[in-house]
């Protein structure tokens, strides 16, 4: 029963972490210029399964019909969770505008702005946001279901 926990624990702690992306997204929408050179480009989140056997090899047990356990501290008993693998750029190109008074225009007169939308970040935040809160829910009926074996238990 512990294993659920860790299995809503890590999707929180993903799709927060895709949360604070996204948001970082929205921050240099603007950003004509970075440390590394050029304009802001997008980042996005990889999401995992967690190492082996992790989530999906559970689920396929569970289907299978083989027995599962879920004792707690015993991280190979097939309860691992989602994680965040690798933030990757966007390779889209930068958008170009025409604005020779801005100190970032190249030689033609154009600047380089990022390749972010703000609608696509806006949308994909909504989506991680349900997630987030369906994780939340999950989280929440488990611990319940453990509180209630508990007074079971009394």
């Amino acid at each position: 029963m512990l294993g659920s926990l860790d299995i809503s624990g890590s999707a929180l702690t993903t799709e927060r972490f895709r949360m604070d992306v996204i948001a970082g997204n929205i921050s240099n929408a603007e950003s004509t210029r970075t440390s590394e050179g050029g304009p802001y480009q997008r980042r996005s989140v990889t999401v995992s399964p967690g190492t082996e056997p992790g989530f999906f090899s559970m689920m396929d047990r569970h289907l299978a019909g083989l027995p599962l356990s879920f004792r707690p501290g015993n991280r190979t008993a097939g309860v691992n969770g989602v994680s965040a693998s690798a933030i990757h750029r966007d390779p889209t190109p930068p958008e170009l505008e025409y604005d020779p008074s801005h100190p970032d225009a190249n030689e033609e007169g154009y600047v380089a702005y990022p390749n972010v939308d703000i609608v696509r970040e806006m949308t994909d935040l909504m989506a991680v946001n349900r997630s987030y809160q369906a994780s939340a829910s999950v989280f929440d009926a488990n611990k319940n279901m453990i509180m209630d074996s508990i007074r079971l238990g009394r």
